[in-house]
């Protein structure tokens, strides 16, 4: 478990696997990614599951917002949210990841304040059945690219410039 100070980083990336803590802490690709990232000094990756149905019961009757395995923080409050797209049964957890996590579910009604979605794995090369519910998809390894996204994105926050301008770019 990797543990930073958020006040010394630039971004904060909440990488998630839509499903329960025992399927998704074993898929090696977010371990990949996971440390790949937090290699970074001015990232911090952390991880977040779905809870299962008793625990998302509990959060919606006591407004409880989803939140990152590390830090606790809830997920409305990172710069990015990376859903991994391993299988279409996992959709309607991407939903209750959105609605606990408190960030609209459609993109086209997110502002700036709520994080980037970012869909990835193999189920973003068939995008358009969740296309609205997600800002952006990566197709392919996310070891090529990552770093690029994340340096065009400290670059856009740094000067203060917007989400739609970052995300036309990117």
């Amino acid at each position: 478990s990797v543990m930073k100070d958020p006040a010394e980083v630039d971004i904060r990336f909440a990488m998630c696997f839509p499903d329960v803590y025992e399927i998704g802490m074993s898929y090696m690709g977010i371990q990949i990614l996971y440390d790949m990232f937090n290699r970074r000094e001015d990232v911090w990756c952390e991880r977040v599951y779905s809870p299962w149905t008793d625990l998302d019961k509990i959060m919606r009757e006591q407004k409880i917002p989803l939140f990152a395995l590390e830090s606790q923080d809830p997920l409305k409050e990172f710069d990015f949210l990376g859903i991994t797209l391993q299988y279409e049964m996992c959709y309607t957890n991407i939903l209750q990841v959105l609605e606990l996590g408190q960030i609209p579910l459609l993109a086209s009604e997110r502002t700036d304040e709520h994080p980037l979605v970012i869909g990835g794995g193999p189920c973003s090369y068939n995008p358009e059945p969740i296309a609205d519910f997600f800002d952006l998809f990566y197709m392919g390894e996310g070891e090529t690219v990552y770093d690029e996204l994340f340096d065009l994105y400290k670059e856009y926050k740094k000067a203060g410039r917007s989400r739609e301008e970052f995300l036309r770019r990117a």
